[in-house]
């Protein structure tokens, strides 16, 4: 058994090394986890950033996706490897707000499992159509659907995914029949909406903006407060008569839980430089994306408003999955 000397002597010893190993931090390469497939707009930033980040800390960052069950899969990685800095989780709302209310078993506890380093980016979600859709607003395609009930399908990034919820809550605001169709991530999503096998989609403005802008898809109403700087032509889904109809999704970076303050502050703010980087805020802008990079105590904040509000809408969607 330990003397009260002796384990005083650990304590001290312990306490004198802990901040000189957080000091040589990093010393290999950093894995950012992004749990959705390639091409998708969570994927875009964490490759965007990677390139400044590894610069500014002098060592190699990875992207690795991880895609699976609206992003359970990837932050359960994260969630259970060690607390050192070397693994990181690109986490959007559904990651860290909205999966826990939809999922009756989850593999991770977002409020448990991670500590917050920073909010890079937020964007609204944009209700989109195959240009073979007879309906140019949203007046247009609520009076279509309540013509053709069952007929018209939307797609979404997954079950529980910002995407899904958003059609969901256009269904129960309108009273119309759409039919879900769910997908792995974003990107195949898109390409089936793109080539006409679905109907509808209510993504992430940055994800379709593009498509928009070159006539691949008709832009139906934008599910945000407000009309957005990069498409200030397209109109709210509160201008058209249904201001419940709104959804939107932030993209951010968490690392495992009990990560060294030390090493979360200084990743905030390098990250926070990438992020002001002129190339970098054009690039993301031009993607309908606007700039965040708050501080972790923040943005831990924002997560718990963020969770609160969703609880709300999945209930109110009836959009568990048990």
């Amino acid at each position: 058994m330990f003397s009260k000397f002796a384990l005083g002597s650990m304590l001290a010893l312990v306490s004198a090394t802990a901040p000189a190993w957080a000091d040589s931090y990093p010393s290999r390469p950093i894995t950012i986890v992004t749990p959705f497939p390639p091409g998708s707009t969570s994927d875009i930033i964490p490759r965007l950033l990677a390139p400044h980040v590894s610069k500014a800390l002098g060592a190699t960052v990875v992207v690795e996706n991880r895609a699976g069950a609206n992003g359970s899969l990837g932050a359960a990685k994260v969630a259970t490897s060690p607390a050192d800095g070397y693994t990181l989780l690109m986490a959007t709302t559904g990651v860290l707000a909205i999966n826990p209310w939809v999922y009756g078993k989850l593999s991770y506890a977002p409020a448990k499992d991670f500590d917050p380093v920073i909010n890079a980016a937020s964007t609204p979600n944009l209700l989109v159509a195959h240009p073979g859709i007879a309906a140019s607003n949203l007046k247009e395609l609520v009076d279509l659907a309540r013509k053709r009930p069952g007929e018209l399908t939307f797609a979404s990034a997954g079950n529980g995914s910002t995407s899904h919820l958003c059609g969901e809550s256009l269904k129960a605001a309108t009273g119309v029949d759409l039919v879900h169709v769910p997908y792995q991530g974003p990107a195949p999503a898109m390409q089936d909406v793109l080539s006409g096998r679905v109907s509808l989609m209510c993504d992430n403005l940055s994800n379709v903006l593009q498509y928009v802008k070159s006539g691949r898809l008709k832009a139906i109403a934008l599910t945000g407060k407000e009309r957005s700087p990069q498409a200030p032509d397209i109109p709210t889904s509160a201008e058209a008569g249904y201001p419940d109809v709104q959804a939107g999704n932030w993209y951010s970076f968490v690392a495992p839980a009990g990560t060294p303050r030390s090493i979360v502050d200084r990743l905030n703010t390098e990250f926070a430089k990438a992020l002001h980087d002129p190339a970098v805020t054009s690039r993301l802008e031009s993607l309908g994306l606007t700039i965040i990079a708050d501080k972790p105590d923040e943005f831990r904040a924002f997560i718990a408003q963020e969770s609160a509000h969703w609880q709300k809408v999945v209930k109110a969607a009836n959009a568990r999955l048990d």
